[in-house]
């Protein structure tokens, strides 16, 4: 087991060398994910995972990667697209172009999701999806599309749970054990690298989804990312956060309100904070 100590090293190191702020995370989770690290890289000692990530810089993609968490799907939580779908985008759609930004986007399931839900209002040729997260080896993902086949029945099962109506297997290609999912789908993406610690606003949205990434955080890296997503969302702008999170005890919170409690989704009411390029 990783000691106290060591961990404050690694973190030091990570951020030192390579950018990657971890301080803020929260300690065990980002602890436990250290050990991991340990036992499927098969290092005997933490001083060995130190000198791998002092002197290999290919190594650094790899251990970010096993750090961030990256579990999603396709229309995870029907209920919430559902939402999106019959009460969010008929209120974005009367703007004359649509932004929306998926912070934390993981391997991009989510992105896709949100793809098909605006085809499928019409929207998809008004809109620009911007698809950000610190793992670089996610974000190429995205960027292909691609995603394995054994998946889609699930996605399938969320999509129609979600008020879809078409085949599910119209979005994508079958091919050996691979799901290509359609190039006009992701004409609208804008996919980067994006630390949601260190780095600015980069613009002004009527949506922003985060979800289930500020449970990793301790309260005050989260004030801090709460900040700047009420910096990137315009007045009347929607907040979609994960099932585990919550705005209300954030310094923004009173520039808030609860637009479906369930589906944790906010909506700004307050245009005090404003997008600083």
């Amino acid at each position: 087991m990783i000691k106290e100590d060591e961990l404050d090293l690694l973190i030091t190191e990570l951020f030192e060398k390579y950018g990657y702020d971890f301080s803020n995370y929260a300690r065990a989770s980002f602890k436990r994910r250290v050990n991991r690290v340990m036992v499927i890289d098969r290092f005997p000692s933490f001083a060995e995972l130190l000198y791998k990530v002092r002197t290999d810089a290919s190594y650094c993609n790899h251990i970010v990667q096993e750090l961030t968490v990256n579990v999603t799907e396709m229309f995870r939580d029907p209920t919430l697209f559902k939402t999106l779908r019959e009460q969010i985008l008929p209120v974005v759609a009367t703007h004359p172009f649509i932004r929306i930004w998926h912070a934390g986007c993981s391997t991009g399931e989510e992105v896709y999701s949100m793809a098909i839900l605006l085809e499928e209002a019409n929207l998809l040729h008004k809109s620009r999806l911007y698809a950000t997260d610190l793992n670089p080896t996610v974000i190429e993902n995205i960027k292909r599309g691609i995603f394995p086949l054994a998946q889609m029945k699930q996605y399938s099962e969320n999509y129609i749970a979600s008020g879809g109506k078409k085949d599910f297997s119209d979005y994508y290609t079958a091919k050996y054990e691979w799901a290509k999912f359609h190039d006009r789908l992701k004409e609208k993406m804008v996919v980067a690298t994006h630390n949601l610690v260190s780095d600015r606003s980069f613009n002004e949205f009527q949506l922003i989804l985060c979800r289930n990434v500020l449970i990793y955080f301790d309260k005050t890296l989260q004030d801090k990312v709460y900040n700047l997503f009420d910096s990137s969302l315009e007045k009347l702008g929607f907040l979609i956060l994960g099932s585990k999170e919550n705005l209300r005890f954030s310094t923004v919170a009173p520039n808030y309100t609860q637009w479906a409690p369930k589906e944790k989704i906010w909506r700004k009411t307050n245009a005090a904070a404003s997008y600083k390029p």
